[in-house]
């Protein structure tokens, strides 16, 4: 079981991508107040230049870095691992959060496919191959934590290439715990964090006001370290619409559609809207 107090504590170094705002930006300012060193990854310059400010105020310009960084393109996450470790030495937890939504159809342009897929899933693998060998050198307790998506999960219609992405993610961190938890003499672990309806930039929209159903990122990051505490690989977080019950019978509802040889997406098929129904309701 992970100890989360010996790795999130004063003076360990925390990096994470997506961090100038949402979930990422508050992970990170739970960090600083922890008395880690943080060092956020992000695109848009002002942005980025304002949560390093707010952070600042937390931890202290020693201890905060803000590094502009697309994760779509490995050779800027090397470069974010050497001025990291330029300035801070060694990486404690590394936060794979960057993430992407524009909408998708299967027949979309090749280049919108590319850019999630790119920022999406190979940011995250690539951020775990980059970071991860140095992680587990240096021989302190860490953590890598990854941003999935329930859509990864029941990979709802509507939006192909972010389900694929997401779904990628989830098979990815499950190899990489298990990589982990059978090399001699690791002391990292992996979590894959499945965030429920977050109020982010990411699912705003036109909206200016959080929606009663949804979870703020603060909310979401308490339901992260607790969930850290346990010792929790699979970090399943509800919101204020759907329950954790409701989301285990809509992903039992999904695999079933393989073990019991129903048509694909079979939630959203006619035919079995009354059997959905059913189901969830335990009848």
């Amino acid at each position: 079981m992970t100890n989360i107090q010996d790795i999130i504590k004063e003076a360990n170094v925390a990096v994470i991508t997506g961090g100038a705002s949402g979930i990422g930006l508050a992970a990170a300012r739970r960090f600083a107040e922890a008395g880690m060193c943080v060092a956020i990854a992000d695109l848009g310059g002002d942005r980025l230049g304002e949560a390093r400010l707010e952070l600042e105020a937390i931890a202290g310009e020693a201890n905060t870095m803000a590094v502009e960084t697309d994760v779509a393109h490995r050779h800027e996450l090397e470069a974010l691992e050497r001025a990291v470790l330029q300035r801070f030495g060694r990486v404690h937890v590394l936060m794979n959060n960057a993430g992407i939504q524009p909408a998708t159809s299967i027949f979309s342009a090749e280049a919108n496919w590319d850019h999630i897929l790119a920022v999406n899933l190979m940011g995250v693998i690539h951020g775990s191959q980059v970071f991860g060998p140095n992680m587990l050198a240096h021989g302190e307790p860490g953590l890598i934590i990854n941003t999935g998506s329930k859509q990864g999960i029941t990979t709802p219609p509507g939006n192909p290439a972010y389900n694929v992405s997401k779904a990628g993610v989830k098979v990815f961190t499950e190899a990489l715990q298990h990589e982990l938890r059978n090399t001699e003499g690791a002391n990292i672990s992996a979590h894959l964090l499945i965030p429920g309806f977050v109020f982010t930039g990411l699912t705003r929209g036109d909206r200016t006001e959080k929606p009663d159903a949804a979870w703020t990122s603060s909310q979401t990051v308490d339901f992260l370290l607790e969930s850290l505490e346990r010792g929790d690989f699979y970090i399943l977080c509800p919101d204020n619409d759907v329950p954790r019950a409701l989301d285990e019978r809509r992903m039992a509802w999904a695999i079933g559609d393989v073990i019991e040889n129903r048509p694909p997406l079979s939630r959203w098929h006619n035919d079995y809207a009354e059997k959905f129904r059913a189901f969830v309701e335990g009848e």
